[in-house]
């Protein structure tokens, strides 16, 4: 009979989440460098260079991957033969871990749950409650899965009930454009087949668990038919050209992953969770021996990547003009400089509701960029924590008020921005600007000043005034409303088609 103890179920959990939020698993960044090596959209590849750069030097500095550390989801199978020396339930046990690993003062993680989400939304502070699956398994040992889920990525999660003789490779690929670069391509995708709406979904969330290994499937063929589904959509979602960030270019997924169960006569359940280029996951077992352990991975494993902006145009904020902002190109690189605000949905809708009622803003917006971000906080000698851009389209729907009321030059996020989005840039002839989702902590180093000026109440979703230096961002959508993620995939959709997909 084994016995598990409180406080190795609590130290563990929390090691688990303090080793992922700054160890990507090397087989998702040995995927990602090989995408990287093949990649032949430059766009796609200074995007992957960054996200690799990225990795490695959260690796060296232990601060987290991406600015959302994430909602915190746990699998949990338990032995029937595993005994308890606690006074907890296990549910509180790991959201225990959950809150120390979130709170430890030498790597603070973002805490982004919010409570009564259909009502105030107030952060609980620490992250808790994380979201948690069980099973009772045989045996005397209790296995725990860790994984820190974005935001973004989740948002982008599609379910469907299928009549039995649809299409399952045409609903994905018919869906997978729909959820837009949001999710950080280059991912995975989780896909669940079958049980009945709700296990379709929580296998697709199981998936992402396990190993990227479709490039050994490759190698040695499939053998049932989930394995022929996992290679004929990992062709076919890539040749969608959809690439990296959105930018259009050869690998949109590093794997697919499928898991099925039966389902009844009339159905074919079918959901998709997409994981986003901050894979976060670990796998642990406990066997009454004591808390588990994890080794380190040795650095010379990370790939040796630099990333040349030497082509970049290089623009000072503070003096920028509405005719320069008119000479931007699509799909050019610049390097910002100088003072700029960040405000994301809880900040725009505040600012909306002033506006409204003819109250003044907290901060004067004219002729300035404002950044779609809620950064971690900083630790020891860091002006902010790791601050990467969240998805900007959350923001269209105040776009059209804050450019129309405030004269805003532009706004600077992640991925694509929507319909309305677009028609209220290309109205005021502002621009938006994206930077790379999955390299927070690289972009953290271009601010050099950061302090709240705005709704300090909101926490991480205050408005902060940030001063930069050559901080890289792409032009997404130029001043006459072109957008670089609506026309970059059909190019190299085009492209694809000509080239042997390997």
């Amino acid at each position: 009979m084994t016995i598990i103890k409180q406080d190795d179920v609590i130290q563990s959990v929390a090691d688990a989440l303090q080793y992922i939020s700054y160890y990507h698993p090397l087989d998702f960044i040995q995927a990602i460098n090989a995408a990287y090596e093949k990649e032949q959209s430059q766009a796609a590849k200074d995007a992957m260079a960054q996200i690799l750069i990225n990795s490695r030097m959260c690796a060296e500095g232990h601060r987290p991957i991406c600015q959302d550390t994430g909602i915190v989801v746990v699998f949990v199978k338990v032995g029937m033969n595993v005994q308890w020396d606690a006074t907890m339930s296990l549910d509180d046990m790991i959201n225990e871990g959950v809150r120390r690993a979130y709170l430890n003062p030498d790597n603070v993680l973002r805490a982004s749950i919010l409570r009564d989400p259909a009502g105030k939304r107030q952060n609980t502070k620490d992250n808790t409650p994380a979201v948690i699956h069980y099973e009772i398994v045989t045996g005397d040992k209790v296995d725990i899965t860790v994984a820190a889920k974005g935001g973004g990525s989740e948002n982008k999660s599609k379910m469907a009930m299928l009549n039995p003789s649809d299409s399952i490779v045409d609903w994905v690929l018919k869906t997978v454009p729909t959820m837009g670069a949001g999710w950080c391509p280059p991912g995975m995708l989780g896909i669940g087949i079958g049980g009945t709406a709700e296990k379709a979904v929580l296998l697709a969330k199981e998936s992402l668990m396990d190993p990227v290994d479709i490039q050994e499937l490759i190698a040695r063929g499939a053998q049932n038919r989930v394995e022929e589904l996992r290679l004929e959509l990992y062709e076919k979602v890539n040749a969608l050209g959809i690439g990296a960030q959105g930018l259009g270019g050869l690998t949109t997924v590093v794997d697919i992953k499928i898991k099925d169960y039966p389902t009844h006569a009339a159905s074919l359940p079918i959901a998709i969770i997409p994981n986003c280029a901050a894979t976060r996951h670990i796998h642990f077992q406990l066997d009454g021996s004591g808390a588990a352990e994890f080794t380190p991975p040795r650095l010379e494993d990370w790939p040796q990547v630099t990333w040349d902006s030497s082509s970049a145009r290089r623009v000072n904020l503070d003096t920028i003009t509405h005719e320069e902002i008119k000479t931007w190109k699509m799909g050019e690189t610049l390097l910002l400089s100088g003072t700029m605000y960040t405000g994301r949905d809880a900040a725009h809708k505040r600012m909306v509701e002033m506006i409204a009622k003819g109250e003044p803003l907290p901060v004067d917006l004219k002729g300035k960029f404002i950044y779609y971000v809620g950064p971690v906080d900083p630790v020891r000698d860091e002006v902010v924590g790791p601050a990467g851009p969240t998805t900007a389209t959350r923001m269209d729907k105040f776009t059209e008020t804050v450019l129309g009321a405030t004269g805003l030059f532009g706004m600077i996020g992640k991925s694509e921005r929507g319909v309305t989005g677009i028609a209220a840039i290309k109205k005021h002839e502002a621009a938006y600007l994206m930077a790379v989702g999955g390299a927070a902590y690289l972009v953290s180093k271009a601010i050099r000043k950061a302090k709240v000026v705005g709704f300090a109440d909101l926490g991480m979703e205050a408005i902060y005034e940030f001063v930069v230096e050559d901080m890289p961002v792409s032009v997404a959508v130029d001043v006459y409303g072109n957008s670089v993620h609506d026309t970059a995939p059909k190019i190299w959709q085009a492209k694809i088609g000509k080239i042997p997909v390997v």
